[in-house]
């Protein structure tokens, strides 16, 4: 007996589903009423009786995804009373006062491809409140909408990010839960940079995953193998920066899903494996104001406009205080080493590939700033929240100190305890983030360094894949 043809679950062909999601993705883009919004997304989830479950997800304050499925009906009953125990979720809150709220941002809904999910489901993305309904401190997306909102309202200008997101494709499902007992990662495919044939496993996994990323509307433009071995680079065109950061959530849950279905584990540690390129997050932003790039000045330096540069120079000026959340883990500090592409120099240039920010060939369309010291495993939300404030508002560099001059190269810190230090001792970093979440963040990441060794070395240790923020061994966290 056909099980599925009794239960009669939602399936939506991928064009289809192309649609739907490109249509609620312009909405966002057009800043559609939040309320005309979620009167339409309600009444689609009471007509179709064909969804069983929604769910909906939210990230804590290390960007780690959380998924909770709620019965359609009871979501609609229950919409605003929606609670889960946030002293379970590291970084959230204590167990005296554990119970925290969900509050549905209804224009971040999408349908999804029932072929990976499984059908009837739709998801939602959730913004965490406290116990009486404000938003939660620690919570960085509510944060990033709610500043990139106040900054459209209030000046009429829009952060946009394109993301270009390195993975590696490992053998065998779970790698990085049982690298604890393995201490070692198995490539699938040796290719190397844009070759990979048609049907080997790699290329299988490219267009797969790539395919499943179009029907999230997501509008992908490239998609290759990258210049390490296993490695894969899929980028997807820009849009305002709360819609991307959820995009890069979904991206990394879409590849984690097509790589499992056949067997295999996506991996975006920064640099799993020693001797080889490591996973980077570039992201290439620029802002805009009534449909023109404010970055934009042909008769500027690189193209760049004098808003463009004073941005630059502020992040550049305060990058030790905010390399930690661009790169959070014990893992991402062997990605930072100029031996292998990887941008450690505190500059921006044109062509120089270790500098920290590269600026590309642009016209007045695409003028944008490339950072390139980001690692993949960087919370979105608070990465562009970060990057928005510091390039906004942190302090500019002492001009009586550059003498006319860009400031001397400086580096990013190469491992997290000068990091850490850094970071703790930063006034702007608290002021980003907020005492509170900034103590709560400094802690998660001295635990992690703390169950690593102090020496990074030339080998990668156990410690620093099975204690990473994204790997969530709850099994093995819980023995310390």
């Amino acid at each position: 007996m056909d099980t599925m043809a009794i239960r009669n679950f939602l399936e939506i062909p991928y064009d289809a589903l192309e649609e739907l999601n490109g249509e609620a993705k312009h909405k966002r883009q057009e800043r559609v009423s939040r309320s005309v919004i979620e009167e339409e997304r309600r009444k689609y989830l009471q007509d179709e009786k064909r969804i069983k479950a929604v769910t909906v997800c939210f990230s804590d304050l290390e960007g780690r995804f959380h998924m909770l499925d709620y019965d359609k009906k009871f979501l609609l009953k229950s919409a605003d009373n929606l609670t889960f125990d946030g002293s379970s979720i590291r970084g959230f809150s204590r167990i005296s006062e554990s119970d925290l709220k969900l509050s549905i941002d209804w224009p971040a809904f999408y349908w999804l491809p029932c072929d990976i999910f499984g059908p009837g489901k739709v998801i939602v993305f959730g913004e965490v409140q406290g116990q009486d309904g404000t938003p939660y401190s620690a919570d960085y997306r509510s944060q990033l909408r709610s500043f990139t909102e106040k900054m459209h309202h209030d000046k009429g200008m829009t952060m946009n990010v394109a993301p270009e997101i390195e993975g590696f494709l490992f053998d065998g499902t779970d790698a990085e839960r049982t690298y604890f007992d393995t201490g070692e990662f198995k490539f699938i495919s040796t290719g190397g940079y844009y070759h990979s044939l048609p049907q080997d496993p790699l290329r299988k996994f490219i267009d797969r995953s790539a395919e499943a990323q179009r029907a999230l509307g997501l509008a992908n433009e490239k998609d290759h193998p990258e210049v390490a071995p296993s490695q894969f680079e899929m980028n997807f065109s820009y849009s305002d920066a709360m819609i991307t950061a959820d995009q890069i959530q979904l991206y990394k849950l879409t590849c984690r899903q097509v790589a499992g279905s056949f067997g295999l584990t996506s991996s975006f540690l920064p640099k799993p494996v020693a001797g080889v390129n490591g996973n980077g997050m570039h992201c290439n932003i620029s802002l805009s104001k009534g449909g023109k790039n404010l970055f934009h000045d042909a008769d500027g330096e690189h193209g760049l406009s004098k808003f463009a540069w004073e941005f630059v120079d502020r992040i550049l000026n305060n990058a030790v205080d905010i390399c930690l959340v661009l790169n959070p883990s014990v893992n991402a500090y062997r990605r930072l080493d100029p031996n292998f592409e990887a941008p450690n120099q505190i500059k921006a240039s044109a062509t120089n590939r270790a500098a920290m920010v590269r600026i590309p060939l642009g016209n007045e369309s695409t003028s944008r700033i490339e950072f390139r010291s980001v690692s993949p495993d960087a919370n979105p939300y608070l990465l562009f929240y970060t990057l928005l404030r510091a390039g906004l508002e942190g302090p500019l560099p002492d001009p009586a100190e550059l003498d006319g001059k860009r400031p001397r190269t400086r580096f990013l810190p190469d491992n997290i305890h000068d990091a850490i230090r850094l970071f703790k001792a930063s006034r702007l970093a608290v002021d980003i983030l907020g005492e509170d979440s900034h103590a709560k963040y400094l802690e998660l990441k001295q635990n992690s360094a703390d169950r690593c060794p102090k020496e990074l070395g030339a080998m990668v240790k156990r410690g620093e894949v099975m204690f990473h923020h994204e790997v969530t061994n709850q099994w093995l966290w819980n023995q310390f």
